[in-house]
């Protein structure tokens, strides 16, 4: 009776250990999103990458002010060496002030062109924490799997020890050769380096993980993660990155912005008018009139254009520019398009795949259970419970894997479309 009872309740230790596998280590799903949520937070707040693309979006809002001012006033002195004798008394000095003014909408267009350009350099601000998160999501999903392998390994080793108590009675009890226990042992030895490997791994990620949030503390991955689905169809994919791909955006206020500086580029070939006034002071003279101040106002300047070579150059410059940029984001649209046909074909990829190892895993495991119960009674199959336990380890893993494959694919779209 008593090695009955004692492979009675080695099997079911057994069967108990593969059942927790196959329910996934069922945990806190909203721990495991609220850990990725927390680490989002963190990245934008301390990634220094991100701080710098805010910083020069705030640099260009500060553009905007210095195009739109007014030239400063000039202010001139001017001293008679040798007064001039007047009839009301000699000019001893003189003082003048001026203000230039461009051409009427100069300002505006100059300032309409710093605007743009300013809002592009917050689309690149967007693209940055757009490639930011996703590039953490990544990370994150790599860590997880990583985690979930060292899981599945621990899990591994305690079903193969649980062979190996089975093993162990057989050989004591002279039914099977020693041979059997020496394999089991050998399985183990090589999942205890695996093991290692992994928690090698485990560090570098980690730690590759923190200088990307920047954070000194402790990384901590849940145990399940939430799985999502891509509900958009690829072409309603692709009509939204052509909307809100913060790249295509910034391309688009840059062709706004160029199109103000066309604008004050052809304004600059208009003429600059200037007011101002002199004031003359005059010394004593012999008549009755001497020491009094003579100011001459309005005094009217304006500039005259006549080099109008430059001034089409100038436009033309920006005509070309235009053209670069409208040839640029066609460029860009492109090669967006063939990244969301590769990131599309990985997550459907992912998604087979996910399916594929769900069923694999679960016959598998049956086939396991089997075949540990013909071995626990009739000495048999010993090589092929070994080979199947190899199996199940290999569909454990191919399954987070397909799982966090699907969920970097999906995070890498969102990013693509400027979520």
């Amino acid at each position: 009776m008593k090695p009955n009872k004692l492979r009675y309740q080695t099997l079911l230790k057994s069967a108990l250990s593969i059942l927790l596998i196959l329910l996934g280590w069922a945990g806190n799903n909203v721990l495991a999103q609220d850990n990725l949520d927390h680490y989002l937070t963190l990245a934008a707040e301390n990634n220094p990458s991100l701080k710098a693309a805010f910083n020069k979006y705030m640099a260009a809002l500060e553009k905007a002010p210095q195009v739109s001012a007014l030239p400063d006033p000039q202010i001139a002195f001017a001293y008679f060496i040798q007064p001039v004798e007047t009839r009301v008394g000699p000019q001893e000095f003189k003082i003048s002030a001026s203000q230039m003014f461009p051409w009427f909408g100069t300002l505006q267009a100059r300032e309409n062109a710093a605007i743009s350009n300013a809002k592009a350099e917050y689309e690149m601000f967007e693209q940055q924490k757009s490639k930011l998160f996703q590039e953490v999501k990544a990370n994150w999903y790599n860590i997880y799997f990583n985690q979930k392998a060292i899981d599945i390994t621990l899990e591994n080793m305690t079903i193969l020890q649980s062979f190996r108590g089975v093993a162990t009675a057989k050989v004591e009890a002279g039914k099977v050769s020693a041979a059997d226990q020496y394999r089991i042992e050998m399985e183990i030895n090589d999942l205890e380096n695996e093991l290692a490997q992994l928690r090698d791994a485990q560090s570098l990620l980690t730690t590759s993980f923190k200088n990307l949030i920047g954070t000194t503390s402790e990384i901590a991955v849940g145990d399940t993660i939430i799985s999502t689905d891509l509900l958009l169809r690829k072409e309603a994919i692709m009509d939204s990155i052509k909307a809100k791909n913060h790249v295509l955006l910034s391309m688009d206020l840059n062709t706004s912005a160029l199109e103000y500086q066309k604008e004050a580029a052809q304004k600059a070939g208009g003429p600059n008018f200037s007011i101002g006034i002199d004031y003359t002071f005059i010394g004593k003279g012999e008549n009755n009139l001497s020491g009094k101040d003579a100011i001459l106002f309005p005094k009217i300047g304006f500039s005259i254009p006549l080099y109008r070579k430059k001034y089409k150059s100038i436009v033309q410059e920006v005509v070309y520019q235009q053209e670069a940029v409208t040839n640029d984001k066609s460029n860009q649209t492109n090669i967006l398009e063939n990244i969301l046909e590769k990131s599309y074909n990985e997550m459907t990829d992912a998604e087979r795949r996910l399916r594929l190892f769900e069923k694999q895993l679960l016959l598998s495991s049956k086939s396991l259970r089997i075949i540990e119960t013909e071995y626990a009674n009739q000495n048999s199959n010993f090589e092929e419970m070994l080979r199947m336990q190899k199996r199940m380890l290999k569909y454990q893993l191919e399954l987070e894997k397909a799982r966090t494959d699907k969920l970097a694919s999906i995070a890498f779209i969102y990013y693509l479309m400027g979520k």
